[in-house]
């Protein structure tokens, strides 16, 4: 596997796509900030499409984000969108949700998004499936971020993939090609290309399964609609798909897991607060302490199962050594934490949390607005901002969160799980004739199941 992760660096000289810093004509992508020790750096590159067979034939542009005060990187949380144009152009704020940046932020890892420029009616395949060329530009864009961000070791850290629809098929398939680049992969609505015979029912050859992917961990997300109780429709094959796919790696020992969503359908939902601690819990364990240094194993002693049926919801987790089932059929948890936190995932996806988000800092008054910067909670997210000027309450930011997809957040979210344009400031206007130099003012985040920050 090493050996082919060295043979795409060196097919990286003969792209013929052209780094630009400048932006996508796809969609205007928001602006990147000024760098600051508060908020990170983002850094941005696209490339053209290319004419040359085994290269991705679609633009793509990739924006990164560095966490501020990392002297060197640890690893790469890579946020996939899925298919069609709608889901592509949610790729362009990938790189700026505050949730994913708190977990990445977390392990002293960057955060990327993709934009593949498809259009509507093409075939998703031509960016989705790596070995159409993906694989060489997301490597070749990873060569270029290291250069503009002056951290070059991005070419070399360990992945955590997530993705969405053609985003988890796009991921999985980067798991099985690259297994000792992959900390650990989530795929919410998609499996790779995994099938007994050798060429798929599309006909797109099935890559095999390599020894290596046992190892990572890996966790697919079904909506309940996507064949566990709606048996029919577009995506009503996905269920089945996956049981194969789950029992293909569990067979052989993977730590594959199965989280359905008893909600949704093919939208995202409420997933983030269950694969946010899942990756969590798998980057503690896995990330090595030496940059070059292989990933390490998750700890056996640690794991927890749960049963594998069309009613996750009756199902119960124990720990390894007490599972009375067999275990080469079971979903694979990486620790009791996750595996409490699935337990509620599956029944309704209120995934508890008791910790309060971190307080915010750097509160200025300047030309009649308040700013201030803030960390999500990495089990919640962020709600609202509730301001206080002298003692006493005057607003809250946003007035009234926002989210057709799961719980309200204070950046309202797309299909792909990707903040809304134009992206929530932490910013608010105060009100004119107000004693803004000589107030005192506090500002109060409150984490999407209501915990307020300490005073």
């Amino acid at each position: 596997m090493f050996k082919n992760f060295i043979t795409a660096v060196v097919a990286l000289a003969c792209l013929t796509g052209t780094a630009s810093s400048q932006g996508t004509p796809y969609d205007n992508p928001p602006e990147l900030p000024p760098s600051s020790a508060s908020a990170g750096s983002y850094f941005r590159v696209r490339y053209e499409a290319s004419t040359k067979d085994g290269e991705l034939d679609l633009p793509v542009s990739y924006t990164v984000w560095i966490p501020p005060n990392v002297a060197t990187l640890r690893g790469i949380v890579v946020h996939q969108h899925g298919c069609g144009e709608g889901s592509c152009r949610s790729g362009l704020t990938g790189a700026f949700d505050l949730h994913w940046q708190r977990l990445a932020a977390e392990h002293d890892c960057a955060l990327l998004a993709a934009v593949y420029e498809q259009p509507q009616r093409a075939e998703c395949r031509r960016w989705s499936d790596p070995r159409a060329g993906s694989n060489l530009a997301f490597l070749n864009a990873l060569e270029d971020l290291g250069r503009q961000s002056r951290h070059s070791e991005l070419v070399i850290v360990p992945w955590a993939l997530w993705g969405h629809s053609g985003g988890a098929y796009w991921c999985g398939a980067m798991t099985l090609l690259y297994p000792d680049r992959v900390a650990a992969v989530w795929m919410r609505s998609g499996i790779p290309p995994v099938l007994p015979s050798s060429r798929s029912a599309d006909g797109f050859v099935a890559i095999e399964i390599p020894p290596a992917a046992f190892s990572v961990p890996m966790m697919v997300n079904t909506g309940t609609e996507e064949g566990v109780s709606i048996k029919e429709g577009r995506f009503a094959s996905l269920w089945p798909r996956t049981k194969s796919f789950h029992a293909e790696i569990r067979k052989s020992g993977g730590l594959i897991g199965v989280a359905v969503d008893p909600l949704t359908g093919h939208a995202c939902g409420n997933q983030r607060y269950l694969s946010i601690p899942w990756f969590d819990a798998c980057l503690k364990a896995r990330l090595p302490s030496g940059q070059g240094e292989p990933l390490l194993s998750m700890t056996p002693d640690s794991t927890w199962l749960a049963d594998l049926t069309d009613d996750p919801s009756a199902a119960k987790v124990h720990s390894k050594d007490k599972y009375p089932g067999d275990e080469s059929s079971s979903t694979w948890l990486p620790d009791e934490a996750t595996a409490r936190a699935w337990v509620a995932y599956v029944k309704d996806t209120n995934v508890p949390d008791q910790s309060p988000p971190p307080r915010p800092s750097n509160i200025r008054v300047l030309n009649g607005h308040l700013t201030w910067t803030a960390s999500a909670d990495l089990q919640s997210g962020i709600c609202h901002f509730v301001i206080h000027q002298d003692g006493k309450e005057i607003a809250t930011v946003p007035e009234k969160a926002q989210n057709r997809f799961g719980r309200p957040l204070f950046q309202d979210l797309q299909y792909s799980d990707t903040p809304q344009q134009p992206l929530q400031q932490m910013r608010f206007q105060l009100p004119e004739g107000a004693p803004a130099q000589s107030s005192r003012y506090k500002v109060i985040a409150v984490n999407t199941v209501g915990i307020p920050s300490e005073k």
